[in-house]
């Protein structure tokens, strides 16, 4: 239904390629020309790479990159708020960073690959030949780093954490409400450390980079 009117409007103004059967030709724009070109301009819009795999149908990132490469400025936006010099950071990562301690080699992979370095609250900045990232402590890992980007996240996940440990408390698990306290007391230290408030009833995740559904 798209191909056909496509190859027909080619040879009607010329733009054949010789050869093929019967010796017409075929159009030298196709299709997949079209899907390209949605591909590169979502990336140069700021599309995020995982809104462009599901647009085209991509089942791998790597499909993706080809776009994002091209022009992913989200992505380079978020590496610069991380990584470059006097950037406001918080977390356990963050003094190696601002003391310039991380290895060129692990520079070099970033630049490539910070995409999958975001977590929920922040980013982990393990690389690959470090192992798997224990998500689970990741408010407390030494490659865990955040930005103001997220602080409206850090917030709900306070609130979060408070309800957790007042609940602990009414069933009488001392060492769950520690737990979830604990979590809050460090997502508060988080958030002064970026130099925001604890508390903020306006937060409504309108950091357009930042997908509320995750």
């Amino acid at each position: 239904m798209f191909e056909t009117p496509i190859q027909s409007a080619c040879k009607a103004v010329g733009l054949v390629r010789p050869g093929g059967r019967g010796g017409t030709g075929r159009g030298t724009v196709t299709a997949h020309r079209f899907r390209h070109t949605v591909g590169t301009q979502l990336a140069e819009r700021g599309a995020k790479l995982h809104t462009i795999m599901k647009v085209l149908g991509h089942s791998s990132v790597n499909m993706a990159l080809v776009y994002a490469q091209i022009s992913d400025q989200e992505v380079l936006r978020d590496y610069k708020a991380v990584l470059e010099p006097g950037a406001n950071i918080a977390g356990p990562a963050a003094e190696e960073l601002k003391s310039g301690a991380l290895p060129e080699e692990a520079v070099d992979w970033l630049k490539t690959n910070f995409f999958k370095t975001e977590l929920e609250l922040g980013h982990c900045l393990r690389l690959p030949a470090e192992g798997p990232c224990e998500c689970d402590l990741y408010l407390t890992c030494a490659k865990f780093v955040t930005t103001p980007a997220y602080a409206s996240r850090l917030r709900a996940r306070r609130n979060v954490e408070h309800a957790l440990a007042a609940d602990a408390a009414d069933h009488g698990w001392a060492r769950e409400v520690e737990r979830h306290t604990c979590t809050a007391d460090r997502i508060e230290k988080l958030l002064t450390d970026l130099g925001q408030p604890i508390e903020d009833t306006t937060d409504t995740m309108e950091d357009s980079h930042l997908d509320p559904s995750t």
